[in-house]
């Protein structure tokens, strides 16, 4: 089973969900905004791509942030940190399948890999 992590009006996100929807792949929509950020999926996130992929450096939410925060993000923990206090600044959206991390932000070519693996 596909979870989609992400915003429901974010234009990334809704461009994954609508190209998924395409392909035939069924999924569960997981919104940060009503649902919060899940913390231990965070870790796992962390575990599996790094904390510097998923800090969305180009983004507004980030952009918008005072120069010390930015600057005190240096580590995983900071990064969780911030990725828990301000779920719009994970980069969007990220893709499990069966609890593994198979995209983070959307990319159709990266997203293909959905369609190989489909059970």
């Amino acid at each position: 089973m596909l979870t989609v992590y992400g915003i429901p009006h974010c234009d990334t996100v809704k461009k994954a969900r609508t190209w998924l929807a395409e392909q035939g792949l069924e999924f569960q929509f997981h919104d940060y905004k009503k649902q919060g950020v899940p913390a231990d999926r965070l870790d796992a996130w962390i575990k599996a791509v790094g904390w510097e992929v998923l800090v969305n450096r180009q983004g507004t939410t980030w952009r918008k942030l005072d120069d010390a925060i930015k600057a005190g993000v240096n580590d995983a923990d900071s990064a969780k940190a911030l990725m828990l206090a301000n779920a719009s600044v994970i980069k969007r959206p990220v893709i499990e399948q069966d609890g593994q991390v198979k995209v983070v932000g959307f990319d159709e070519k990266k997203a293909a890999v959905l369609v190989d693996q489909r059970p």
